[in-house]
């Protein structure tokens, strides 16, 4: 046992251990003090986390909008999934990324996508680190994982008119030549937040640690142990879901003449069903977020220029590109479907209980992606954001940017930055922030 745990005042950042495993514990008033073992200031306040998650080739241009009524948000159809937390959405026109306009179409409107830095074209890979990967290499040093990068499709490493397809692929940048590394297989993201580096194997991770989760439920109170218990079925539930996922093959998109292989599957795959797959990347998400196993987190739904298909939900006759290019019936199931995906994260920290608030109301989910629509107009960007930042974002708005000569979405990045308290001078091509969202 953790000789931490004999102490009166547990420590937030106490382990539960196991044989090439270490869990950290979500947030329990047994355990008040969130960070002391990094000396903050304010140890017992929850973290501010970032979320951003990408969803190529624009959406249904029709039905991507809102309005603040009297009554407060209305969203359209595409939105729709977010109207339960219509209260802390906040809507944001009108931001665009002065780069993707100097290129061509997809890989040149996506590879700077987080850092509006220029792209180099001819097939050449330079672009700019992300504001994810500068938030990593600062407080990510406080984190088990300084930022998870996950994705639902495989990158692509072929060129589109003249600009490297690798654009389209990635959004995250360690630097201006480096994509970060892309994790597409649910088991590696899982072994990331629980498994040591050299010990990754097997055997479950709530195996390893069901002496340790003993001891410590013993010394926590009786609403703690409730808490405690749910979220460590909801790691064996992950645990499951993946183990049967690797059973199911390969990504949606492309599909071979032959259908059955001649040998038999890795156990270690990536899901079959897209909307498995989608499911599990974001309840890994939330476990990183529960945990402080990180702050920072991406996660790309499906790239640019996707070939993704969706025959969960009756659309299998055209890959996500093509259907992109008329805003049809099966275009708006598509996009609704990814945007369920926020939804059902926001959900999910919104039932974590953090002190007086929620792990949702210390958080900022943001959707985006490259372009408004299929016709690839990259003028104005689309942006909804859902949590309130730590008490900083006050949401049911609409921010209109359109009409204003400084409207760089990197002034967006910079507020961000500001809310997980790293500040700079300018990012990309701003040099402030939103004043609408500092506070």
């Amino acid at each position: 046992m953790n000789d931490s745990f004999t102490n009166s005042m547990l420590s937030r950042r106490t382990l539960l251990r196991g044989l090439g495993v270490s869990m950290a514990l979500p947030w329990m008033e047994s355990l008040p003090v969130w960070g002391a073992a990094s000396g903050a200031a304010d140890a017992s306040k929850p973290p501010v986390r970032l979320a951003i998650l990408f969803a190529g080739n624009g959406f249904h241009g029709g039905e991507w909008w809102a309005r603040e009524e009297k009554d407060g948000l209305a969203l359209g159809r595409v939105l729709q999934p977010l109207n339960e937390f219509k209260d802390s959405t906040l809507f944001i026109r009108g931001l665009y990324n002065a780069e993707a306009l100097k290129g061509n179409i997809h890989s040149s409107q996506t590879g700077n996508l987080l850092s509006g830095a220029p792209l180099a074209s001819g097939g050449d890979i330079r672009s700019g680190t992300s504001v994810d990967q500068l938030l990593a290499q600062t407080i990510g040093r406080s984190t088990k994982v300084p930022s998870l990068v996950l994705g639902c499709e495989k990158s692509n490493p072929s060129v589109h008119k003249n600009y490297s397809m690798i654009y389209s692929s990635h959004i995250s940048w360690s630097s201006p030549t480096t994509p970060t590394p892309l994790e597409l297989y649910p088991a590696l993201a899982f072994d990331r937040l629980f498994k040591d580096e050299n010990h990754r194997g097997d055997q479950s991770v709530l195996d390893s640690v069901l002496e340790d989760a003993g001891d410590l439920r013993r010394k926590i109170s009786v609403s703690d142990q409730r808490k405690f218990d749910e979220y460590l079925d909801s790691v064996r539930d992950v645990e499951q879901r993946i183990s049967q996922a690797g059973d199911r093959g390969e990504l949606q998109g492309w599909r071979p003449s032959v259908q059955k292989p001649d040998m038999k599957r890795p156990a270690d795959g990536i899901p079959q069903d897209i909307a498995e797959h989608m499911r599990l990347m974001c309840d890994i998400l939330v476990l990183a977020f529960q945990t402080d196993t990180t702050r920072v987190t991406t996660l790309k739904l499906n790239n640019d220029h996707s070939s993704l298909r969706f025959p969960n939900l009756g659309v299998d006759y055209m890959i996500h590109h093509l259907l992109s290019h008329s805003d049809t019936e099966d275009w708006l199931k598509v996009n609704r479907f990814f945007v369920e995906q926020m939804a059902y994260i926001a959900k999910r920290l919104a039932a974590t209980q953090e002190g007086e608030g929620t792990a949702l109301d210390h958080s900022m989910i943001m959707l985006c992606s490259s372009m408004m629509t299929g016709s690839h107009d990259a003028s104005q960007l689309p942006v909804v954001m859902v949590g309130k930042g730590g008490g900083t974002i006050r949401g049911g708005r609409v921010l209109n940017y359109r009409d204003q000569p400084e409207r760089q979405m990197c002034r967006l990045y910079m507020s961000m930055m500001n809310k997980m308290g790293v500040s700079v001078p300018s990012f990309g091509d701003a040099k402030q922030p939103l004043e609408e969202l500092e506070s």
